[in-house]
């Protein structure tokens, strides 16, 4: 069976190439030539990922990177794993997918199945994405299935992969379903099936809006705990050998990445739609949003004020041991900096090149160092005795 997959990124190219390992014959499609490039040469971009991993997808004729989306009309399977970021005022920004949609539909040929792992509002599918593929096809709703399967994708998680984390399935018929389900059987251990694929849509949103209110609480925890002069890890650690009613979420700098600081405000917009209060994600929301001031004023009261202080950020992507820096909130606590008058510099070996600027060393050379994302590689007795401001829990 051929199928493809419709963007190569943190989504679509480890669920590609676990595709090409349980058999199938995987196009792995993106608009993005430099990156297809990139992966025909075995290269890959994903710290989950190795290079020798592409490297033999592709030498088995399993896996093959194109951007031709003439394939999709080969493909009995057609999966959308595109981006659905916020547009600048932090609404949903569904143009990737719209697009991904409509380069679907015109080349879906019939007894296809089309599924959605991309993060949407519920009533996407239903609504937005059912009707682009009937016009742009030309097919009726008979001709073809449509289903919809959230990606559960956490970077460098080494304990839960593609294979062994269980996965929701939902279709627009019973039919859709079933199929989407014989699909994932064929190399993921554990799939659920939705009533309903409003209700797969909306527990996708679920999981990662539960995320940022907890972590957005352990965030305000923080505060009080540092007023109080007691450490907020311990006091999470000593919480947590209760076993049962709580689950131990961690401080941060604020939360980053694709999901969770993204898929609460799709879930807040669908409500806003409808009439229904979000309370708990908007002040979650608000709290995450305001993390990075609040460690520009702890680090003014660290070495009495910060105009013409030489201030290193160490880490810049939004979580540890990634190069990811999508939504990452370090980059607001830079730019907070520098409007404090600080001469800001970061380190970060995994990212290197951002927004126009290089990762420096660590050294001594430097009044302030802010561990913003702690990265297992980092040798901080680089820093010598230059004051350090740990983000992660330190009083």
């Amino acid at each position: 069976m051929q199928i493809s997959v419709v963007g190569q990124g943190y989504v679509g190219l480890p669920l590609a190439i676990a595709a090409a390992d349980a058999g199938f014959t995987v196009y792995g499609i993106d608009v993005n030539a430099k990156k297809i490039a990139y992966l025909k040469a075995g290269k890959s971009f994903i710290e989950d990922l190795a290079d020798n991993v592409i490297k033999k997808s592709i030498d088995s004729k399993r896996y093959i990177p194109t951007s031709d989306s003439k394939h999709i009309n080969q493909s009995e399977v057609i999966l959308i794993c595109v981006p659905t970021p916020l547009t600048e005022v932090h609404k949903p920004d569904l143009s990737a997918l719209i697009e991904a949609t409509i380069t679907v539909g015109r080349n879906l040929k019939k007894g296809a199945i089309v599924i959605v792992e991309s993060t949407i509002e519920p009533g996407t599918c239903r609504n937005i994405l059912l009707p682009i593929l009937l016009k742009e096809s030309g097919l009726m709703l008979d001709d073809f299935d449509l289903a919809y399967s959230p990606e559960r994708i956490d970077p460098t998680n080494r304990n839960w992969g593609i294979t062994n984390t269980p996965k929701l399935v939902a279709g627009i018929t019973p039919s859709a379903a079933e199929k989407a389900e014989a699909f994932y059987g064929k190399f993921i251990e554990s799939i659920t099936s939705c009533s309903s694929i409003e209700i797969a849509e909306t527990a996708k949103l679920l999981e990662n809006s539960f995320r940022l209110v907890n972590i957005s609480f352990i965030n305000e925890l923080t505060i009080f705990c540092q007023k109080i002069g007691i450490d907020i890890v311990e006091v999470i650690s000593a919480a947590a050998t209760k076993p049962y009613g709580f689950m131990p979420f961690y401080p941060s700098i604020g939360v980053g990445g694709h999901c969770i600081p993204v898929d609460p405000l799709y879930l807040a917009n669908a409500a806003k739609l409808v009439g229904a209060p979000t309370r708990f994600i908007d002040l979650a929301d608000q709290v995450n949003q305001e993390m990075p001031g609040y460690f520009v004023a702890r680090a003014e009261e660290k070495i009495g004020g910060l105009k013409d202080k030489k201030v290193l950020v160490v880490g810049v992507s939004y979580k540890p041991n990634v190069s990811d820096v999508r939504e990452t909130p370090v980059e607001t606590l830079i730019s907070e900096l520098k409007q404090k008058g600080a001469q800001v510099c970061w380190h970060d070996d995994l990212v290197k090149v951002w927004n126009g600027e290089e990762s420096v060393a660590l050294s001594s050379d430097f009044d302030l160092a802010i561990i913003a994302t702690p990265h297992d590689y980092l040798d901080f007795s680089k820093l010598g005795d230059v004051p350090i401001l740990n983000t992660r829990g330190s009083i």
